[in-house]
């Protein structure tokens, strides 16, 4: 294989994968739908699903989040708006840092999590594991 051609199978590679992510994508936010959420909404209830606070106290920084959902920083802070206004999240002061800020689940946003889970899960087994 001559180095145009081995450059070129990469370029073929990442567009796959570019492809393989943007239908997976449309397919989450179309199965999301019906629950009321989009894939990043989801994403982020995944996230803080995953940490839970012995005291009920938002758990994780929002930094924290951003790091794992691959969003910007203002996107993010717009989407949790939105989730807290939803009364799925609920904001708080981080008390290592009195400039940081804490988000955690409410017991609404657990028990949507809890049932959009297998939905999310059964996607991306059809999306990525067909392939």
């Amino acid at each position: 294989m001559t180095a145009e051609q081995a450059e070129q199978a990469l370029v073929e590679q990442w567009r796959d994968i570019l492809a393989l992510h943007a239908r997976t994508q449309c397919e989450l936010d179309r199965a999301l739908h019906g629950h009321g959420l989009c894939a990043s909404d989801f994403e982020v209830l995944d996230v803080l699903a995953g940490r839970r606070a012995s005291n009920g106290a938002p758990s994780y920084r929002v930094q924290e989040i951003s790091e794992r959902v691959h969003l910007s920083q203002s996107a993010l802070s717009r989407l949790i708006a939105r989730l807290e206004k939803e009364e799925l999240v609920e904001r708080g002061m981080c008390s290592e840092d009195r400039r940081g800020v804490k988000v955690a689940l409410t017991a609404k946003g657990r028990a949507l999590h809890g049932e959009t889970l297998p939905v999310q899960r059964a996607v991306l087994a059809r999306m990525l594991m067909d392939d």
